[in-house]
């Protein structure tokens, strides 16, 4: 397999990232709704929504970390999202 095919799989693979992560992100956007509104009234939340955060935030980190360019901005933005959703799962289960 030469170079242009590898880089060529990889660029591809990326796009598929970057979709993928670009749907989570619209679910975890959406999802944190009810669970806001639950939380206000005192209810436990459903563990769904954060732990869609925690993954589309993992997805986004990934999709950072394997450009050719490390994507800074995208990785340190979404760090947070994999811990504080994660927490926020746990603590809602």
């Amino acid at each position: 397999m030469d170079q242009s095919k590898l880089k060529k799989d990889n660029r591809d693979f990326l796009f598929y990232i970057s979709r993928l992560a670009t749907i989570f992100s619209i679910m975890m956007y959406v999802s944190y709704i009810p669970q806001i509104l639950d939380n206000l009234n005192g209810m436990k939340g459903n563990p769904i929504q954060p732990l869609s955060a925690t993954i589309n935030s993992a997805l986004w980190v990934l999709y950072g970390l394997l450009k050719d360019k490390k994507d800074w901005p995208v990785i340190i933005a979404n760090l947070p999202g994999i811990v504080l959703g994660l927490l926020t799962f746990l603590t809602a289960l």
